[in-house]
């Protein structure tokens, strides 16, 4: 009877555990019979990532709602149904199942034409973020609410849950010269808002091109806070790209996705199975480093020796050593300094590694965008010294919170 006892408590703690807690913005679109929507031609902006709790498709929601009329679908990087390498670019294609166009974002224009939008009135946008700077789908979002602007359409954001949390700043902004589509409005590398809130403060601050102004409406989710971790939201993750498989996976982006930009140079995992969570390349001792990295004694991080071989990417093929990164503590850890730390680490066991060091920049224009600016890497690389570098990636960091807090939807 006690054994009886003690399983009913462990079902009921699972059960409890699968509870959802957080309603994304598609949810409580359909609770509210579509009527947003009502009576408009309707076109969506999605990937493989836009789904509900039950994880069924956006796509096919609105596709099977009486009183939508969806007529057309706009895929970003990595295509509608997410299965595009980063990079590639995506072609106009007619979908499947629905025998819907769908015109890429991520092709011949990245900016919706005026043809692309010509059988709509209103544009719908639902798409997991991972809260960087750097991941381009906030990009395609402001470029899709400039043509709507231009093109007298409606925008409707679905909003959902940052990865990241509401609460986390990391990263300066960026400059007027480097502004690019990694880096396409001028906000820290880790901005600490859902796409919805961000999308306000685009639209209200003159961020979007011309400073240009949208008619905008955000779908906000039911029973978010910023404090809440994904795991925490009951929601399932699906894949925002290839290489973002986990709930977890935006952290390590943020760790190591610039340092990844310097693509000849390191392995970041990608092309293996820890994708941005590792350091590696052919000449490292991985013990070496590890112990070299663990003696900074960062907060909410340590790193351990790894070995492997990439099966494509940076590497592949061929033996690498280096270290892998292993959050400890998903709240108190500092992401975007890690990268800097590894640099410094490698310099320190190296002294005649110069990564930076080339009569040509160009090679380094990857790093620099990813960055905002090429400050970074000029004042980084005269010392490889992160303290040479932190108070200006901090510098934005309390103004850019002010700003956006006028924007917050949740508590």
């Amino acid at each position: 009877m006690k054994n009886i006892f003690i399983l009913m408590i462990f079902f009921s703690i699972i059960s409890a555990a699968q509870v959802i807690k957080v309603k994304s913005g598609i949810e409580v679109l359909r609770e509210n019979n579509f009527k947003l929507l009502e009576g408009k031609r309707v076109g969506l902006v999605t990937n493989a990532s836009g789904v509900d709790s039950k994880l069924k498709s956006t796509i096919d929601i609105l596709f099977e709602a009486d009183n939508v009329d969806l007529v057309a679908l706009y895929g970003p990087e990595h295509g509608v149904r997410g299965n595009i390498e980063a990079g590639f670019k995506v072609d106009t294609y007619t979908d499947e199942y629905t025998k819907l166009p769908v015109y890429s974002l991520y092709g011949s224009t990245r900016k919706p034409t005026e043809e692309m939008l010509n059988d709509i009135d209103v544009i719908v946008y639902d798409i997991q973020d991972i809260g960087c700077r750097s991941y381009t789908f906030i990009s395609t979002m402001g470029l899709v609410m400039e043509a709507a602007s231009q093109f007298d359409k409606e925008v409707v954001i679905l909003d959902r849950a940052n990865p990241l949390g509401g609460i986390r700043v990391e990263g300066n902004l960026v400059e007027e010269d480097f502004i690019s589509f990694i880096g396409q409005f001028k906000i820290p590398y880790v901005y600490g808002l859902t796409c919805g809130e961000l999308a306000m403060l685009l639209n209200e601050e003159g961020m979007l091109d011309n400073g240009v102004k949208c008619k905008l409406t955000v779908v906000p989710m039911e029973g978010w806070s910023r404090d809440v971790s994904f795991e925490e939201t009951g929601l399932p993750w699906v894949a925002t790209s290839p290489h973002i498989p986990h709930n977890y996976s935006p952290y390590f982006y943020v760790c190591s996705g610039i340092v990844g930009e310097l693509r000849e140079a390191f392995s970041i995992g990608v092309g293996y199975t820890i994708p941005f969570q590792s350091f590696a390349t052919q000449w490292i001792d991985g013990n070496k480093l590890a112990e070299k990295m663990n003696s900074y004694q960062l907060q909410g991080v340590i790193f351990r020796p790894i070995y492997y071989m990439p099966y494509y990417a940076f590497g592949k093929g061929e033996n690498l050593g280096g270290v892998q990164i292993h959050i400890t503590d998903y709240h108190d850890v500092e992401l975007m300094p890690i990268q800097f730390y590894f640099l410094q680490a490698v310099k320190e066991l190296h002294p005649d590694f110069n990564i930076f060091e080339s009569e040509s920049t160009s090679q380094f224009s990857g790093f620099d965008k990813a960055l905002g600016t090429d400050k970074v890497r000029k004042e980084f690389s005269k010392n490889y010294k992160f303290d040479d570098i932190k108070d200006f990636l901090n510098k934005d960091v309390a103004a850019f919170k002010e700003l956006s807090s006028k924007y917050y939807l949740y508590k």
